[in-house]
This record gives C-alpha cells, structure tokens and sequence, in this order.
C-alpha cells in the first residue's frame, strides 16, 4: 500500500473520531487518522494531572495577558493557567460573529475527549420523534429501536456508571456501578420526589467513569479530569479507542494536519481522498482513500464540506439541499438556583466524585404543556463550604483552625435547555478573514429565539421551586447571559434525514452526495434534546462503521 493511500481517512481525533478509528481498524482496514493539532500520549502528557493550584503562578486562574489574548476562550471556564495549551488559540484560530457564539474547541489529539463533562444519556423515541410530531424541521430518519443495540455496545466499552431507574423518558444504559449522592443530595432527592409526587426525579448522574476495574481503567475520585487521567478513570480517545486501534496494527496516526477539502470525483460521484495542510511546515499533501469519516466536531466538519467540491456545488459538498452549515444548535446554559440546606453539620464527603446530579426533562412530557416546545434538564448537587467564614480569622493561627473546620452545605443546579433546529441558526465562510494558516474562517449567525427564551423563565423558576420545596434557605436564582456555544454541545450543521432535498446526510451518516463520505460527529443531528450528546454520538459511529465496512464488501463504496 502507498504511503499516501489507506482503506479508510478518519478525520479529526475526538470522541467520535476515535471510535470511528478504532471500529474500522478492528474490522481490518488500514485505516489513517487525521488530527489538526499536536500528539498527546496517554499518561506520559498529562503534565498538569498530578499538580495542585498552589504550584502554578497565579494558583491556576486567568492572567490579564491570557484575557487579552482569548477574547472567547474568557467568557466562560475554560480560560485558565493549568491546561491552557488544550484549548485552541483565539489568535491562531480566530472567527467572526454576526451574533455572538462561545466558541470553545480542543486541537490536539483526543480533542474534547480530554475535556468533556463526561454526562452520558441515551436517547428515548420521546426525543426522536418530536420534530415529526409537533413539525419541526425534519424527521429523524432513525428510532430508538435503530440505536439501541449501538448505545448498549459502546457503553460496554466505554463504561457508564449509574443506576438503573426504569424511566421512559431516559433509559437504562449498560451500567456500571453508580456513583453515590451525598446525604443532602438524597435528602434533596427525597423532597423533590415527595413534592411533585413524582413528576420530578433527581438521580445520581450518569458519567463515563469506570468506577470499577475495567480494562485496566479506574476512577480514583480524585476530580482532576480535565488534565488527564493517569489512571484511565473516564472515557477518551487516548484510554480507551486509540489504544484498540493502535493495538490491531491497522492504525496510522498523523498529528499537526489540517485537512483542507475532501477530494471528490464527480463522475464516479465518490470522494477520492483529502488534502492536508501540514500546520507546522504549511506544506500540502494528499491522502487517497475508500471511504472517509468525517469527525472534525460539528462546526469544522461543516467548514471542511463547505471547501471540497466547489466545482460542483459552489457552497460545498453536501449542500445539495441548501441545509449544509443550517440548524445550528447547542445546550442553552446560564440559568441557576442555588441556596443553604440547614443541618448535616456531623457529616462530610468523601473523595471527590467527578460527578453531580441529574433531573431529567419533566416540561412537555407526559401531559405537562407549557407555552413552548421541547424542556430541559438539570445538573448540580450539593457541597460543603470549607471556612473561615469569619472576617477576624483572615490570618494567623485562627486561620489555620477554622480551614480545618468545614461551613454549611449548599445545593446548586444548573439548567440545560434544548434549542430548536432553526435553518436561520447558521455558519457560513468569512471570505475576508483569514486564520494563521491562511485559511477562511466560520462566521457564526446564531441565537436563541422566543422559544428558548421561555423556557429559561420556567428553569429559573422551576429550580427556585424545588429548592425552597426541600426546604433551602437564602436562596438565590439567575438568568446569565443566554448566548449559545457555551454548552459546547454543537450540533446540527450537517443533519441527517430521509431526503436528500431537505438533509446533507442519510439515516446511515453518509453524505446523500458522496455515499464514501461519513459524517459522525453532532453535525449529523436533527435535534438536540436536552441531555449531553456525546454518548449519542459514539453509538452512531459504531452504527455508521459497521455499515460502511459491509457496504465496502458489497462493493457498493
């Protein structure tokens, strides 16, 4: 085989771009994997894992340099001292908004794997058949009958802990034993349940953590995650897919390469191959492949679809039906309640568990109707403040005494709310601004609509409810700034359908104008719902690589 030529071009590096790798190498394709920024090996890179924030400069929090010099990366968490190089650079990698959209992106091998919250929920037919239901954009092509034995083989794998609650609205993963809710959470739980009669349920969350030996992975609580985990406690790419893709000898890795368009043959109507921009000698080279899938998140995959093919369609390949870079979604984030929960004061918690709680979707279902579509989710739990809570011990030996004495518990819960699929929710290429490399940029036209911005008045007050329902006290509720991005749930701008006149892909993910060409990340989506999407992802992509691999068989490819 040619250096230049593989069965099958993964590109991007992330979620599901490692498992798309990691299936295609173990059902025998030579298979390349593309990633547009730097290595990071597992362990041997986790150069922050074992740090506290006493050993960095200014205690791992954001400089007046690092504000200047990320002017989205500061609008929310990311921007920080410890593991700054993970995110991408606004220098290097700008983009332009015609209305404000938080972009927050990892290049480097493994991408947001090394990043993501770890929240893993499936997908109910109450969230795949709403869009035809209430007429929506466009039908999902798929159910959860489709998906089912997808999500159950990538949580084997992956491991999903949680408890097993039988709910319609949320079901049942292959778990792993679930974390457990301290005692205000259960109390809390408790109240709620007993409040609504059942209508709200508040559950441990379900998180990708192996919180049993697994494969040689464990969680050690120690709440560290996003630095990287020694111990291969939660799912990415480097501790669990490239391993088994790296393993059947099938793999090649290349880092530090910007794939610019996909190369597409217009008479065999089938894509031949990529071509790359070496992102560290600005060199050009080509990869030929069989079939390619595109993984590059959301947004850059539609950015790579709009650049290939030109020649034929002038808005790229895939935009056949005038949706290619439409249907721009993310999780609508921001709204928060939070107060004191009296007593407990004997007792503490132990490690610290990288998860929280969940309150799954109640708005909209099962009779409820409010004056907006769809619903949203909550996540959140309780905690207890360390002192001094004391002016007068600010310094000295007081100071010492009183840290070694915790405050009160307080709950918290965040809402995470679902965006509709608006085709005017858009990315388009900025022909006037370029990136480091020379490149086109995204120009983000996006933002929440009247929908959303009723719903955000029931997550504020719903969460206000619940708590002063269990009994908290100074409670405080808020509505931050409701732009989109900050969920880092992109999803949409290459959705899948049933008819390539409305959809730029097919229930399959393949691209309706270049059946070789599969798109697998949250491009592909046709809605959001409200739950993390990135479990839906991975099921898709094992879904998607089986059935490339039996059509390349069938010579259909």
């Amino acid at each position: 085989m040619a250096d230049n030529t593989f069965d099958a071009i993964v590109i991007g590096s992330g979620i599901s771009g490692g498992w798309a790798a990691k299936e295609l190498c173990e059902k025998g394709l030579k298979t390349i994997m593309l990633e547009r920024g730097k290595n990071i090996e597992h362990i041997k890179d986790y150069k922050e894992a074992n740090k506290e924030a006493w050993d960095y400069p200014h205690r791992g929090e954001r400089t007046q340099k690092m504000i200047k010099d990320y002017p989205a990366l500061k609008r929310d968490y990311p921007l920080n001292e410890r593991n700054l190089d993970w995110w991408a650079s606004d220098i290097e990698s700008p983009y332009t908004e015609t209305k404000r959209f938080d972009w927050f992106r990892g290049y480097h091998v493994g991408g947001r794997s090394l990043l993501w919250g770890r929240q893993s929920y499936r997908w109910s037919d109450l969230y795949f058949e709403e869009n035809a239901k209430q007429g929506i954009a466009i039908d999902w092509p798929v159910r959860y009958k489709d998906i089912e034995q997808w999500y159950s083989y990538v949580e084997k794998i992956a491991g999903v802990s949680g408890s097993k609650e039988g709910l319609a609205e949320l079901p049942d993963s292959e778990f792993l034993p679930p974390m457990e809710m301290n005692c205000v959470e259960k109390d809390v739980a408790a109240r709620v349940k007993e409040h609504f009669k059942g209508s709200r349920k508040m559950i441990i969350g379900r998180n990708a953590h192996a919180t049993i030996p697994l494969n040689g992975r464990q969680c050690q609580y120690r709440d560290k995650c996003w630095f990287g985990c020694p111990f291969g406690g939660y799912f990415s790419t480097q501790s669990v897919t490239l391993p088994a893709a790296m393993k059947t000898g099938n793999l090649t890795l290349r880092p530090w390469a910007i794939v610019t368009k996909i190369l597409y043959d217009k008479d065999k109507k089938r894509a031949t191959g990529v071509e790359v921009l070496d992102a560290e000698t600005n060199k050009t080279y080509t990869y030929n492949a069989k079939i390619i899938f595109l993984n590059a998140s959301a947004l850059n995959s539609a950015w790579i679809l709009m650049n290939s093919a030109t020649d034929v369609w002038p808005d790229g390949l895939g935009s056949s039906s005038g949706e290619l870079g439409h249907n721009v979604m993310d999780h609508h984030l921001g709204v928060y309640a939070s107060g004191e929960f009296e007593g407990y004061l004997d007792k503490y918690v132990y490690g610290r568990r990288a998860n929280g709680v969940y309150i799954p979707r109640y708005r909209n279902f099962f009779g409820d109707k409010r004056d907006y579509l769809r619903g949203f989710g909550y996540q959140g739990g309780a905690s207890r403040e360390r002192g001094p809570q004391v002016a007068e011990y600010a310094i000295g030996v007081d100071l010492k005494e009183a840290m070694t004495e915790p405050g009160p518990w307080y709950f918290g819960m965040g809402g995470f709310g679902e965006t509709l699929p608006y085709h005017d929710n858009k990315i388009t290429l900025d022909k006037n601004k370029k990136d480091k490399w020379g490149l086109n940029v995204l120009n983000f036209d996006c933002e929440l609509k009247e929908n959303e911005l009723k719903m955000r008045k029931d997550m504020q007050q719903d969460a206000r409810e619940m708590l002063e329902a269990s009994g908290l006290k100074n409670i405080q509720s808020g509505d931050n700034e409701p732009y989109l991005g900050r969920g880092i749930h992109e999803m949409g701008t290459a959705r899948m359908g049933k008819d390539p006149k409305t959809s730029v892909l097919n229930k399959w993910n393949q691209v309706w104008d270049a059946p070789n060409v599969f798109v697998t990340d949250g491009a592909f989506m046709a809605s959001a719902a409200c739950q993390n999407p990135s479990l839906t992802y991975m099921a898709f992509t094992a879904r998607a690589a089986d059935h490339a691999v039996s059509e390349l068989k069938k010579q259909n490819l």
